[in-house]
């Protein structure tokens, strides 16, 4: 009985910890500045052979 507790305490305590981690590494992701999405898309375009003008919005 007192291992049933304790295996449902280690796996739902798990499941809690890889969430919380989750969250956390999310809350703590920084946006990136404009100048580098801009340089970040000017390379995709490349990639892509895309020309300036047909830039998705």
């Amino acid at each position: 009985m007192v291992m049933d507790y304790f295996w449902l305490l280690v796996t739902g305590g798990g499941a809690f910890l890889l969430g919380a981690a989750v969250a956390y590494a999310i809350m703590r992701q920084k946006a990136l500045p404009p100048v580098t999405k801009e340089a970040q898309q000017r390379e995709i375009d490349r990639l892509y052979d895309r020309p300036p003008e047909n830039k998705p919005r």
